[in-house]
């Protein structure tokens, strides 16, 4: 069993729908199990500036898929969606991104390969990720840091 924290967001068309939607369809997935939201939240866009507002969130989930296997997953939820890349860091109807993953024994995994990279390499750049996993993961900690100590830096 594995368990991951998925980054969620949306800034095209019906966001909340889009990302009910996903939500909902990996709750009904055979091989994902203890499927829990984060509060939806709106934010300006990063990296890319110039697009619509984001509503982004964070999954927390259990599952006997493998990392890749999740990422295949999560995937075909962002096509189901309607997802295009056509710019990066553009404006997209859903944007699902492996954060964080676990295995069975409670340990971090760490990929980096040509497909997914875990834990994520902006993560830690990111308050739209960080204080939704605050709310999900409070007591977590990267690099030697907290996150509530990470949201305060990145404030600076």
């Amino acid at each position: 069993m594995y368990t991951y924290y998925i980054s969620v967001g949306s800034n095209m068309g019906d966001k909340k729908g889009y990302i009910n939607s996903a939500f909902q369809s990996l709750q009904q997935h055979e091989a994902v199990s203890k499927v829990i939201s984060s509060t939806l939240i709106e934010t300006e866009p990063w990296g890319y500036t110039e697009q619509d507002t984001f509503v982004n969130g964070l999954w927390f989930c259990e599952s006997t898929l493998a990392p890749n296997q999740m990422l295949g997953l999560i995937q075909s939820l962002e096509k189901e969606a309607g997802r295009e890349r056509l710019i990066h860091w553009g404006p997209r109807t859903l944007d699902l991104d492996i954060i964080l993953a676990y295995d069975s024994y409670g340990n971090m995994i760490s990929i980096s390969d040509e497909k997914l990279v875990v834990p994520h390499p902006h993560f830690w750049d990111r308050t739209f990720v960080l204080e939704p996993l605050y709310e999900l993961l409070p007591a977590f900690t990267y690099k030697g840091m907290t996150i509530d100590e990470r949201l305060a830096q990145l404030s600076e």
